[in-house]
């Protein structure tokens, strides 16, 4: 048997400006990082590396939690892992959904055998306190309550502190998807004392997307050392992965881990250290500001409530008449662009803005308001 040698060359790129809800714009810096060398995943300069990269991450996260590290791959692993890990058969899940990303959970509780009892709230509005309140009442059995901080789909933002301290009330863990809020809008794990959390390294880190900083208190890692069934993952069975991100000086081999990803997501954390973390929330709610007039100078509002906006991810609402996908196919085509459409439930009824890390910056606001007027 002969097969055709195909055509194909070395894959170019264009440069686009990404104001979409990920990946944000990468700087040159840290694609630099990940071209450097690479190393063995057990050398020794990388290990140290890798316990760098848990302090910058206990850094960003605001946690001295001990088991504090990336997974590798993307956040979506790290919802997972946060859930095969403390969820068992039969487990009652308070699950509040109020997007896409609520739902994503649910669907987790189940696969591991447990069972979901619902919040559902409408999607642009924030976790209601009060119908988290009536669930545990309800449910008083229940062993977790997880949540969106930071709802992607609709650009809202929950009182992760709140409900966390309601929870622990009724002896709950929590499970906190931080995805979009980390590095970009205020998120303290140790003061708020969240037990499981991840995000993803693509959105306010403005790192390449394959990567899922997660946290978990000494709280959760009790249960997880006492589960009665095994971890239904190997992959992200926490047991075993700490054998390779533990604080060891001699690291015991379970994967090969993405050598220059790691490269980028530390000089990301570095990044974000030299800023201070506090000063990048600042700049991120600034830079929403400022879009926010430009938007409302072209006559079109935004869809969630001001004080529940999340300023990393802008949702706006279509005005009538306007033709979603054409409009950002111009966008992406003529000015690079590119901004993102709404998901479930929300498709042709917003956009996503995002201005996360690197992409919040007044030069891509301008160009944006720019080439919105000049579309609209």
């Amino acid at each position: 048997m002969t097969f055709t040698k195909p055509a194909i060359q070395s894959f170019m790129p264009e440069t686009r400006t990404l104001m979409g809800p990920g990946p944000s714009d990468v700087p040159k810096r840290i694609l630099d990082a990940m071209a450097r060398p690479t190393l063995g995943h057990l050398d020794p300069d990388f290990v140290g590396m890798m316990d760098e990269v848990k302090q910058l991450l206990q850094y960003a996260f605001q946690t001295k939690n001990e088991l504090t590290m990336a997974v590798s791959a993307p956040g979506s692993a790290g919802m997972e892992m946060c859930f095969v890990n403390l969820v068992e058969p039969g487990d009652k899940v308070i699950v509040c959904q109020n997007g896409v990303f609520g739902g994503r959970m649910k669907e987790n509780v189940e696969r591991c055998g447990g069972t979901a009892i619902m919040v559902q709230d409408d999607w642009g509005k924030p976790v209601d306190l009060n119908k988290v309140k009536e669930a545990l009442d309800q449910n008083k059995d229940a062993k977790i309550v997880a949540f969106v901080h930071a709802e992607t789909s609709t650009g809202a933002r929950s009182d992760a502190k709140a409900i966390v301290a309601l929870a622990h009330e009724y002896g709950c863990l929590t499970i906190v998807d931080a995805v979009t809020s980390l590095g970009g809008s205020e998120l303290k794990v140790d003061e708020w004392n969240i037990d499981a959390i991840y995000s993803g390294s693509q959105k306010c880190l403005s790192c390449t997307p394959g990567l899922s900083p997660v946290s978990f208190s000494n709280q959760a890692l009790e249960v997880i050392k006492n589960r009665k069934t095994k971890v239904q993952s190997w992959f992200l069975d926490l047991n075993l992965v700490m054998g390779y991100w533990g604080s060891n000086q001699k690291r015991s081999y379970h994967h090969t881990a993405p050598i220059n990803a790691l490269y980028g997501l530390h000089e990301a954390l570095v990044i974000l250290l030299e800023e201070g973390i506090e000063h990048a929330w600042e700049r991120h709610y600034q830079n929403h500001l400022k879009l926010k007039e430009g938007l409302e100078a072209l006559g079109l509002d935004f869809f969630v409530e001001e004080q529940y906006r999340l300023p990393q991810l802008n949702a706006i609402t279509l005005n009538e008449g306007l033709d979603d996908a054409a409009l950002r196919t111009k966008l992406l085509r003529n000015y690079g662009i590119e901004i993102g459409g709404g998901l479930g439930v929300m498709t042709g009824k917003i956009w996503r803005i995002g201005l996360m890390g690197h992409s919040s910056r007044q030069e891509n606001i301008d160009k944006l308001i720019g080439a919105l007027k000049d579309t609209l």
